[in-house]
């Protein structure tokens, strides 16, 4: 079954957070570096996609823990696999081998959990592939409103590599998200474009080539005023980023549930394509930790998921396999969005 006749017939649940759960093992420098890496030149403790070359077990083991919670669709480990993002750690060459590494551990997760339930329904995984650290729309120099710290060919090239390692170690989907500057995921669905015509996939099959992967797209509002850090509204975003066909829109990150809500029901109203929403376990207290209990977080949820405003649904920052258990066990049962009829 593929997961676009899968979305046809249930809400799907996607997994919580990584980070999160990397944090519950308390990793000292040690730990990031392994063997491999014991002379690295510069700190790397914080560097949580690294874990997949050198300390697999923990990430196979956090994604077993989702898909026993009840995930359908689990993320690669890749949310800082770039030659971008890992420049902070002087890890630029290490991108592409992070990324299918990080995707051979999704993959290794979903081959043992389907060993030990033979009957389950069908797992996905999607390969993750983050907003960077660095924009297109803004300048970081408020003396120089013109100023880039990169470039849009910089960004498409370090996007194909991510998605070619992300192919290459096997996922089922290309998932962008967390979205705060939309020039940045037009970056990404070029590169995704770019990707397939070059090795010969087809977004259409019905006219040759092979089929290429589904993309899910999700963005972030990240305030009370409903737009994204580059400044869009929420239909603003869906209207830029919808010619890439996506198989779901969504939102997530920066908001809890609660303060979601809204968006949600927008999205719900304009969007062609399936939606998805993995919100935040509420917002970050004082310490900057989330104390939004796994009911609470699944409530919010379960009435979007009656309101038929959602087909994806899961968590960003702060959840926990509870949480999606919390999540799974209350939409189990309710019918997913239908899609709308397009005149």
């Amino acid at each position: 079954m593929s997961i676009r006749q899968d979305l046809e017939k249930r809400i799907l649940v996607i997994d919580g957070a990584m980070g999160t759960m990397i944090q519950r093992h308390q990793l000292q420098e040690a730990d990031y570096r392994g063997e491999r890496f014991a002379n690295w030149p510069s700190d790397v403790k914080g560097n949580n996609d690294l874990l997949s070359i050198t300390n697999p077990e923990i990430i196979i083991g956090i994604h077993l823990q989702y898909l026993e919670a009840g995930a359908d669709i689990i993320e690669t480990n890749t949310f800082s696999s770039t030659v971008i993002a890992q420049a902070d750690y002087d890890m630029q060459a290490l991108a592409y081998e992070m990324n299918v590494a990080s995707a051979q551990c999704a993959r290794k997760a979903i081959e043992r959990y389907q060993a030990a339930h033979p009957n389950a329904l069908p797992k996905y995984v999607a390969g993750a592939i983050g907003p960077l650290n660095k924009t297109l729309s803004l300048s970081p120099d408020v003396n120089n409103p013109g100023y880039r710290a990169v470039t849009f060919d910089e960004v498409v090239a370090a996007y194909t590599e991510q998605i070619q390692g992300l192919v290459n170690g096997g996922v089922d989907i290309i998932l962008i998200e967390t979205i705060f500057d939309t020039l940045n995921a037009k970056a990404a669905i070029f590169a995704f474009k770019q990707f397939n015509r070059a090795n010969g996939f087809s977004e259409n099959p019905t006219l040759g080539g092979r089929e290429a992967l589904p993309i899910m797209i999700s963005g972030t509002i990240t305030d009370a005023s409903g737009r994204t850090l580059s400044g869009q509204t929420l239909e603003a975003f869906y209207i830029s980023v919808k010619h890439a066909n996506p198989i779901s829109v969504g939102l997530n990150c920066a908001l809890g549930a609660q303060e979601m809500r809204g968006h949600i029901e927008e999205l719900s109203n304009i969007a062609a394509c399936y939606t998805s929403a993995y919100p935040n376990a509420g917002l970050p207290n004082a310490m900057g930790e989330y104390d939004e209990q796994p009911h609470q977080t699944a409530h919010f949820i379960e009435e979007w998921a009656k309101n038929g405003w959602v087909n994806i649904v899961g968590g960003c920052c702060g959840t926990t396999p509870e949480h999606i258990k919390h999540i799974a066990d209350n939409v189990r049962k309710l019918q997913p969005r239908v899609l709308p009829v397009e005149g």
